[in-house]
């Protein structure tokens, strides 16, 4: 298996803070607390970054199926990337968060469905930063006009909950549930209404692919995380409401693994049907 580079580290960032090919973007949020996220932004961030917000920016609004994050209308967001200078396939885009890619990740899979691979996440994300002291502020970069950003979104890398249906007992495929183990097995359900998991889904837990310093974790260590699953033809990943499972499918491409797909819906979707708990 070979590996793909999914990261920068920070000391990578400082030195490409000026470098007009890199554009950085702060993706740091909080489930309850939907606008922390951006106060903070407005508070202190890297210099040069700026901010997207996932219910407004990397999400569209809640309908009564689709979970509780489907993707955003790509148009705008593809203005918003073109608004920041970014030129689709050029610019390097680094984005980071403060919870261990949890919401940084969705961005970076988002970018890779637009079709924009040269994107990465910042290792170790905000507290990395600030640890080392690098440069910080709340001034908020201009827009610019020379960014170009078409796009036509690569469809196979989302499915819905037919697909999932459709291949959920195939040999071929294998289902990912990247929730904690306790929402998985059903004993726990702080945000949908039904707890359990998908019938047949294995759990690999999102935050067990970065270190307790929001660090991805090696090579070696992901290799084994994943051994049981990365020969299937087919990987299908979920969560809550697509946003962390993003975090699992970064892992997989660091290790060289790119037959992943998304449960956009995720959990949300699924109990949001009845005929699903017959």
């Amino acid at each position: 298996m070979g590996h793909t580079q999914t990261i920068v580290s920070a000391q990578w960032l400082k030195e490409n803070l000026d470098n007009p090919n890199v554009k950085i973007i702060d993706c740091r949020f909080r489930l309850s607390e939907p606008d922390w996220g951006y106060q903070q932004y407005t508070n202190s961030h890297i210099y040069n970054s700026y901010y997207l917000h996932l219910n407004h920016d990397l999400a569209s609004p809640v309908q009564p199926h689709g979970g509780r994050h489907p993707l955003p209308d790509t148009q705008v967001l593809a203005k918003k990337l073109a608004s920041m200078g970014i030129v689709r396939n050029e610019t390097t885009i680094v984005a980071y968060d403060d919870s261990r890619f949890a919401f940084a990740s969705r961005l970076w899979w988002l970018l890779q469905y637009l079709g924009h691979d040269r994107v990465f996440l910042l290792d170790g994300g905000w507290q990395e930063w600030t640890r080392l002291n690098y440069p910080v502020t709340s001034e908020v970069p201009k827009s610019e006009s020379r960014g170009f950003f078409p796009h036509q979104p690569l469809s196979d890398l989302a499915v819905n909950i037919d697909y999932v249906r459709q291949n959920q007992f195939s040999p071929d495929t294998v289902i990912i549930d990247a929730r904690s183990i306790d929402r998985y097995l059903g004993k726990v359900e702080p945000i949908d209404p039904i707890a359990g998991s998908i019938p047949t889904a294995k759990n690999v837990f999102w935050q067990d692919m970065t270190t307790s310093e929001g660090k991805l974790k090696s090579q070696e260590e992901l290799t084994q995380i994943w051994q049981n699953y990365q020969d299937y033809k087919e990987i299908i990943v979920y969560c809550g409401s697509g946003v962390t499972a993003c975090v699992d499918i970064l892992a997989l491409k660091s290790i060289g693994v790119d037959n992943c797909k998304l449960y956009v819906g995720a959990w949300s979707d699924w109990c949001s049907y009845p005929e699903n708990f017959k």
